[in-house]
């Protein structure tokens, strides 16, 4: 699941040069955003692929909607459901989506994710209200990353 950004970056695995479009694969990507301070804060979400863009969904009250809203800039890279790196992370920007993509977005990652919204969402949920905390507040968001 490389990442592949540039030409210069890196080459495929039949020793061809990478192109300039960004191509993640796989069903996790982390995204680290950025406190105040500068430190990093990794998450691994969900996404789907859009003309080399990338679309995560997440709460619009999340931490890391509110670390984006301040800092645009972020770093993505291939990962499993735990964040695990699958690949080397590359700088990337996020803007948020106007309301009306919302329901295009999810229907892509409802698509993408089905057997993973019946057995894992559940079992996600499940164990946020065990650890104490309630369901999000704020309306789901829509990110569009765009590799650098």
């Amino acid at each position: 699941m490389p990442i592949r950004t540039r030409p210069d970056v890196g080459r495929s695995r039949g020793g061809d040069p990478v192109g300039m479009s960004a191509a993640i694969t796989g069903k996790y990507l982390s995204v680290t955003s950025f406190r105040r301070d500068g430190t990093g804060v990794a998450t691994p979400v969900w996404f789907v692929t859009e003309n080399g863009d990338l679309l995560v969904e997440t709460d619009g009250d999340s931490y890391k909607a509110k670390r984006i809203r301040r800092n645009p800039s972020v770093l993505v890279a291939p990962c499993t459901a735990s964040g695990r790196l699958r690949g080397e992370p590359v700088p990337a920007s996020a803007r948020f989506l106007p309301e009306n993509e919302r329901e295009r977005v999810e229907t892509l990652i409802a698509r993408k994710y089905r057997v993973d919204r019946v057995i894992v969402l559940p079992v996600y949920r499940a164990v946020q209200r065990l650890r104490g905390r309630s369901a999000p507040e704020g309306k789901p968001v829509v990110l569009r990353i765009t590799p650098e």
